[in-house]
């Protein structure tokens, strides 16, 4: 018993020790998910980080005319979420609200590549083709209403600016992208209604299932929308084409299958990719 407290207590030096070290590790690494494994990966949020370049990444990536170029690897991992609301005062313009966010460690959107093309006026395209290119998420207003969203860039095409040379801290990509349906078409709502399957209207109303002021509620629906966003280069390794900065992003919320109006949802955050010729 007199030995117990004592060997605690050296456990919990030993603990300390490796704790302390693994951090280290992870503040001088750019990437910390390649120093760990999935053991110590898993429940901490690291997998929901995006690497990192250094502070010092000031050059830039060149561009050959001649050449065809892909970017890969690129992860966005939202910071910040806003929604647009309508003010109380109605003389007042809508503006954007911080939110919080309510869903888990699971919003960065990874691995998402596509084609790197290079316009006849010297500027760039990118067309987005595939990766883990959407995330559910759920944000809480300061009221306390609850926004779902699908948090994507799916069939994202952004341009930069013309006459470029090269990818340098000074260039940012601007586009839109498809926003598809936040429920599928098989999802059925409280009343047991859906798109593809359930009832064509609420049961216990059946009188009154042609109203107008129903039909929103009744016909359901999958269409998405569109989304647009912009992001801003401001970091480059030139040796290993990695390219890291900062995006905006707006686009509309869940509509309940078409029963809601949607609303105009904003995210910032950070972004990672790689840029490399097609060989």
């Amino acid at each position: 018993m007199r030995y117990r407290a004592l060997i605690v207590g050296l456990m919990a030096v030993v603990l300390g020790l490796l704790t302390a070290c693994s951090q280290s590790d992870i503040a001088s690494g750019s990437n910390p998910r390649e120093l760990l494994t999935y053991e110590q990966i898993r429940g901490t949020g690291l997998a929901n980080k995006c690497p990192l370049l250094s502070e010092t990444s000031r050059g830039s990536v060149a561009i050959d005319p001649n050449k065809s170029y892909v970017i890969k690897e690129l992860c966005m991992e939202p910071t910040s979420f806003f929604v647009k609301e309508e003010p109380v005062n109605k003389r007042q313009e809508p503006e954007f609200v911080g939110a919080k966010m309510l869903t888990r460690k699971t919003s960065s959107l990874d691995q998402i590549q596509g084609d790197l093309k290079v316009n006849s006026d010297g500027s760039l395209t990118f067309e987005e083709k595939d990766g883990l290119d959407f995330q559910a998420i759920t944000v809480l207003l300061p009221g306390g209403e609850q926004v779902p969203f699908l948090f994507t860039v799916k069939n994202l095409v952004a341009q930069t600016q013309p006459n470029l040379t090269s990818i340098n801290t000074s260039t940012d990509f601007e586009g839109t992208f498809k926003v598809p349906s936040y429920r599928g078409a098989t999802f059925l709502d409280p009343k047991g209604r859906g798109v593809a399957s359930g009832y064509d209207n609420a049961i216990a109303l059946p009188s009154q299932a042609d109203k107008e002021e129903l039909r929103r509620a009744n016909v359901k629906s999958v269409e998405g929308g569109s989304g647009k966003i912009s992001l801003n280069v401001a970091k480059v390794d030139s040796e290993s084409g990695e390219i890291a900065g900062t995006f905006v992003s707006e686009q509309p919320s869940d509509t309940d299958l078409g029963a809601g109006e949607p609303l105009e949802v904003k995210v910032r955050g950070l972004f990672y990719a790689r840029v490399e010729p097609v060989s």
